[in-house]
C-alpha cells in the first residue's frame, strides 16, 4: 500500500537478498553481531559490517546507527538496538528503536530500506504484536517527517510471519487511512462504576497495560453512542447513567498518535466479560487501580476520578 510517496511492502524471503538502499539489523546495544539476522547479515556481508559497527558502540537501546553494507548489494546496514546482550525486549525498545532507524534513513537520505520483524528473534516478542508498532512508527514517520523513503520493506523469512504482518501492518494502516484519516484522533474511555469498583481491561494490542475501556470515535458517531459501543465491545457490559468527566489532549499522551479523548463515568449491568481487543477484565478498587501499570495517562485519569469523588 502506499501513504503519500512511500509504498509500504512485506515479503517473504532472505533478508540480505532484498534489493534496497540500507537493510536495518535487529542490533544488541554492543553491536556485535552474534546470530539470527545480525549473522546472516555479517556472513553474507562481511565482517567488515560488525568491526565498523562496534566502534560506534555500545549505543542505548532505542538508538541507532549506520556503517556500510560490505558486500551487500545494500549501500548502508542500518544498526537499531532493539535489546542488550541479555536479548530482552519489550514494547518501547521496539517502538523507539523503529523509529530511530527510519530517522537514520531520513539522515542517509536513501530512498528504500528493508526491516526485519524487530524483536521477534531472539527477542521473543510476539509478531502482532510487533507488526502493530512498526505499522504505527511507519505511519509516524511517513505522515511527520519529510521523509526521503519510497519504499519501505518488512522482510519475514517463513510464510506464517508473512501472514500475520500482512494482517497487522498492512491491514493495520489501510484501516488507519481510509477509516480513521489523519486525524488528531478522537477517543473515548469510559471509568465504568460497576460491583463496587471500577472496570479495567488488560490490552491485547500496544501499547500493552490495564486501561479504562475506550476506544476511536467513528465516523458518524457521537462521543455518547461511542462510549456505550466500546463499553459493550471491550466488557460486555452496557452502560447507563452517562456522564462526561473530562476532556483530556495533551500531546504525548498516547505513544501511538495524537489523540484527544473524552473521559466518561457510567454505571452498568449485565455480566462482565473481556471481548474485543481485551485479553483480560477486573474490577478493581480506584485507589487499587492507580497502583497497576497503566497504558496511556490512564493513570492520572484514575486519581482525577478519585479527587472528584471525594469532593
Amino acid at each position: 500500500m502506499k501513504i503519500k510517496n512511500t509504498e509500504i511492502k512485506i515479503v517473504q524471503g532472505d533478508i540480505t537478498e532484498i534489493k534496497a538502499d540500507a537493510i536495518v539489523n535487529a542490533a544488541n546495544n554492543q553491536l556485535s553481531m552474534g546470530g539470527g539476522v545480525a549473522g546472516a547479515i555479517r556472513r553474507k556481508g562481511g565482517k567488515v559490517i560488525e568491526e565498523e559497527a562496534v566502534k560506534k558502540g555500545p549505543i542505548k537501546i532505542g538508538e541507532a546507527v549506520s556503517t556500510k553494507a560490505g558486500t551487500l548489494s545494500a549501500k548502508y546496514v542500518i544498526h537499531a538496538a532493539t535489546m542488550g546482550l541479555d536479548h530482552k525486549t519489550d514494547e518501547n525498545k521496539i517502538r523507539v528503536s523503529c523509529a530511530s532507524a527510519l530517522k537514520e534513513a531520513k539522515k542517509l537520505g536513501v530512498s528504500s530500506v528493508v526491516f526485519p520483524a524487530l524483536g521477534c528473534g531472539v527477542g521473543h516478542f510476539p509478531e502482532a504484536g510487533a507488526a502493530k508498532i512498526m505499522a504505527q512508527e511507519i505511519y509516524r514517520h511517513i505522515r511527520e517527517d519529510a521523509t526521503s523513503l519510497k519504499e519501505i520493506i518488512i522482510c519475514l523469512y517463513d510464510k506464517n510471519a508473512c501472514d500475520i504482518f500482512q494482517k497487522n501492518v498492512l491491514g493495520y494502516l489501510e484501516h488507519i487511512v481510509n477509516v480513521l484519516q489523519w486525524g488528531p484522533f478522537v477517543t473515548v474511555d469510559i471509568i465504568i462504576e460497576f460491583e463496587g469498583g471500577i472496570v479495567l481491561i488488560e490490552r491485547s494490542n500496544p501499547p500493552y497495560g490495564w486501561a479504562i475501556p475506550g476506544g476511536f470515535l467513528d465516523y458518524n458517531e457521537s462521543v455518547e453512542d461511542c462510549a456505550a459501543r466500546e463499553a459493550k465491545e471491550e466488557t460486555s457490559l452496557d452502560v447507563y447513567d452517562l456522564k462526561q468527566m473530562h476532556t483530556y489532549s495533551k500531546p504525548g499522551r498516547d505513544p501511538r498518535f495524537q489523540t484527544v479523548t473524552v473521559v466518561f463515568t457510567a454505571k452498568a449491568k449485565g455480566i462482565a466479560k473481556a471481548a474485543d481487543d481485551a485479553a483480560n477484565l477486573k474490577v478493581f478498587k480506584p485507589e487499587e487501580a492507580v497502583k497497576l501499570n497503566l497504558a496511556f495517562d490512564h493513570k492520572e485519569i484514575i486519581k482525577n476520578y478519585i479527587q472528584l469523588e471525594e469532593h
